[in-house]
């Protein structure tokens, strides 16, 4: 007999729950399910990683990762039959598609049970509450909550003297998937996680504080995509964590908010947490669209993030927060838009962090920057990216403007000589317009 681990969002074999409660029943089968529902809407970057760390996965099973492909429904119970298996396991799903198909995978099981253990979060969604037993909306008390609750210690990992995976179980081969042309992709992998954690906690974490909101240096972990993946867990970060370490560990938090809130909340995946915004009078303006997308609004921070998203399937999280803010408030175009852009190009493309990072940036989710709040596109680039280097890294046209000249090339009698494009709008009008149709939203009524 043998049981089956259902690998996902937990693409790693340490500090691992279900993989271990998976040995506990007997050898292992491990397996991943190429679901065409998740893999047809996935962008080429997100196909390009995941496809890059299952062949690490792989390699960790000694080659005897099974990927099967097809409906889940039908696959599991197929490949428990085949493999003669008493059990599935798997780490539980919190995303609204996730529990929708673990409830039918469950049924369509019958007799052999599926075991959920552990989950991509330190907190699984739902288990933090007011002491009413509602959710938190709001993220400081959240975060005070989470941190009372706390998490279980790391998993232990597999016992490498134990023979405990399964071999001659019949594989699709590994999925094979290119990024666009032109994106770097990083290295994927459970040992390359951990290898950047390291270094970060060695050489970065001390000033992680202020270190973090500055896209010209190497100032953030940038594990966002090993955890995405469940290359590493985040229980994993948080046991090497001090005292001093809080801001690094609210940015923890921060993920485990937006699932918890996409949990409560599943069609926040695409209506507005205030549907006011919803019924406002957005702009269609698909050439604006366009140049926003690509880099070209002429406002250099912008673009730099833009242009790093298409070079790289990653934008440094200041930079989102500003690019988010200029779709909505300067072209005054729909979250929802940005949302799905972002889901395109992201290899560290998190549906909940997404989301709800949006919502935020736009002032219609929970615990929101209020609409008001219009981020200076000029103003955020001289302060976080004081001597341009940022901007000139993604914008060659600009390589002629040395130091902060980079953020004002309208300022500067050369700063168009490389056909940099200029300003597609006014920032201080299109402020005004902003506030205007914020005021407008004033007067709806909720609901």
């Amino acid at each position: 007999m043998s049981s089956v681990m259902w690998f996902r969002r937990d693409l790693r074999t340490l500090d691992h729950p279900a993989l271990m409660a998976a040995i506990a029943d007997g050898p292992v089968v491990p397996v991943f399910v190429i679901d065409p529902r998740l893999w047809d809407s996935s962008g080429d970057v997100r196909l390009a990683y995941l496809c890059a760390s299952l062949r690490s996965l792989n390699e960790s099973f000694g080659g005897n990762l099974v990927i099967r492909r097809g409906d889940p429904v039908e696959v599991i119970p197929a490949l428990c039959r085949e493999a003669g298996a008493t059990s599935v396991h798997v780490s539980a799903d919190f995303a609204p598609y996730g529990m929708q198909r673990d409830a039918q995978v469950e049924a369509a099981l019958g007799d052999f049970p599926l075991v959920r253990t552990g989950s991509p979060y330190a907190v699984a969604p739902g288990r933090v509450t007011k002491d009413d037993g509602t959710a938190y909306r709001v993220f400081t008390p959240f975060y005070r909550a989470w941190f009372r609750h706390g998490w279980r210690a790391p998993a232990e990992a597999p016992d490498p003297s134990l023979s405990w995976i399964a071999s001659g179980i019949a594989s699709d081969p590994l999925p094979e998937h290119a990024p666009p042309a032109g994106v770097a992709m990083p290295v994927a992998g459970e040992s390359t996680a951990w290898d950047r954690w390291e270094e970060f906690r060695a050489n970065a974490l001390g000033d992680y504080s202020e270190a973090r909101n500055r896209p010209d240096i190497d100032g953030t972990s940038f594990l966002s995509h090993h955890l995405k993946w469940g290359e590493i867990h985040p229980r994993s970060l948080l046991a090497d964590l001090g005292e001093s370490d809080e801001v690094y560990r609210k940015e923890i938090c921060w993920r485990e908010f937006y699932a918890d809130v996409l949990h409560q909340a599943p069609s926040s995946v695409r209506d507005s947490l205030d549907d006011r915004f919803d019924r406002m009078k957005w702009a269609d303006d698909d050439a604006a669209y366009a140049a926003w997308a690509e880099g070209r609004t002429g406002y250099p921070f912008v673009d730099a993030g833009m242009r790093q998203l298409r070079a790289e399937g990653w934008m440094h999280n200041r930079v989102r927060m500003v690019v988010a803010s200029f779709l909505v408030k300067d072209l005054h175009l729909p979250w929802q838009r940005g949302a799905r852009e972002f889901m395109s190009w992201l290899h560290d493309g998190d549906i909940a962090s997404n989301t709800h990072g949006w919502q935020w940036t736009a002032g219609c989710g929970t615990d929101a920057s209020p609409f008001y709040r219009v981020f200076n596109p000029v103003m955020q680039g001289l302060k976080f990216d004081p001597n341009g280097d940022y901007v000139r890294r993604y914008i060659p046209e600009l390589a002629q403007l040395d130091g902060a000249r980079a953020h004002e090339p309208w300022d500067q009698p050369d700063g168009y000589a490389l056909g940099y494009p200029e300003r597609i709008v006014d920032h201080k009008a299109e402020r005004e317009v902003a506030l205007s149709d914020y005021s407008v939203l004033k007067e709806m009524k909720d609901g």
